[in-house]
């Protein structure tokens, strides 16, 4: 008797990808693209805040073939030398304020009044934890930004005097401390871990606003502000301004607000390091630069390399270092 399974194809090698939240949809995109030009694969994406996806390889002993980061700088701080030794940053974002037409005040809200819209006692706004999710930490860097280029308190009005985050001023720059109890009270404001979890809720109007990439909001369909290029994170020409302020998180690293800049390696210890270059591939090639543009997430062309580039990926690289 012949055996039934004679002749059948061959279980399908699995690319585990973990990311950032704010890559899920571009990356749906990427996978049928990689599925269709490599056979008999199946990638499986894993989304989560950026501090918690590497955080699963060097702390929780996960195997990922690939890890995308929202914010470049995190792979080098949290995975070298034992996890990676090389990056590629490969898109940009910015930071808008999400709303839609039930949210209050949506017929009044823009990028003069946001701050004051906010601070109304009857507005739930919210935003990402900035311990686990640059999402996070970024808005609270635009928030601290927002005291520059309005010359108003409105870190104290919306952080320090609803939250435990606190800040003081140090040779002309400002450390912010984010404590791993944030304390929101939650009658004005709401934390969530990854700050695409507040996409639904501000469909559904639980809450009226919440920070987000300008990405996310566009791949939602949500109405957003779009916030002046000193405060969103966006623009190079603002560099210096950014500079000023850092947050300090509850790892005890201590981020600075630079450029919005995604980030993606190969762990060391990936099981399919092959595939795992080949879905980087297909990030940063042609047909990846198109998906992230058409997604509003802009790519960085050339993408820019830093430490032991994979040979095959090398003619997409301008390096940095």
């Amino acid at each position: 008797m012949v055996a039934l399974t004679a002749g059948c194809a061959s279980e399908p090698k699995t690319v585990s990808v973990y990311h950032a939240g704010s890559l899920a949809q571009p990356f749906q995109a990427v996978e049928k693209n990689f599925e269709a030009a490599n056979r008999n694969t199946d990638v499986q994406l894993e989304a989560a805040g950026s501090v918690d996806t590497i955080r699963k390889v060097t702390e929780l002993g996960k195997q990922a073939d690939v890890i995308g980061s929202a914010d470049y700088r995190l792979i080098p701080q949290m995975m070298y030398p034992n996890y990676a030794d090389w990056y590629i940053v490969f898109a940009t974002n910015e930071i808008v304020l999400c709303y839609t037409d039930q949210s209050k005040y949506a017929s009044e809200i823009n990028a003069d009044n946001w701050y004051e819209i906010l601070q109304r006692p009857d507005v739930l706004w919210a935003f990402g934890s900035p311990n686990i999710d640059p999402c996070g930490y970024r808005t609270v860097m635009t928030i601290k930004l927002a005291d520059l280029a309005y010359n108003k308190p409105v870190f104290n009005n919306l952080l320090a005097a609803h939250t435990a985050i606190t800040q003081k001023e140090v040779n002309g720059s400002y450390l912010i401390t984010t404590p791993e109890n944030l304390n929101p009270d939650t009658k004005y404001v709401t934390i969530r871990d990854k700050s695409e979890d507040l996409v639904s809720m501000t469909i559904a109007g639980g809450i009226d606003y919440a920070f987000e990439y300008r990405s996310v909001a566009e791949q939602n369909k949500l109405k957003y502000v779009e916030l002046p290029p000193s405060i969103n994170l966006k623009d190079v020409r603002y560099e210096d301004t950014y500079a000023k302020v850092k947050v300090k998180i509850s790892n005890g690293t201590t981020q600075t607000a630079a450029p919005i800049a995604y980030g993606i390696t190969v762990p060391k210890n990936a099981v399919n390091k092959d595939l795992g270059i080949k879905y980087v591939e297909q990030v940063i090639n042609e047909n990846g630069q198109k998906i992230f543009r058409d997604m509003g997430q802009p790519p960085t062309v050339p993408a820019l390399g830093s430490g032991a580039i994979p040979e095959q990926l090398k003619k997409y690289v301008e390096m940095i270092d």
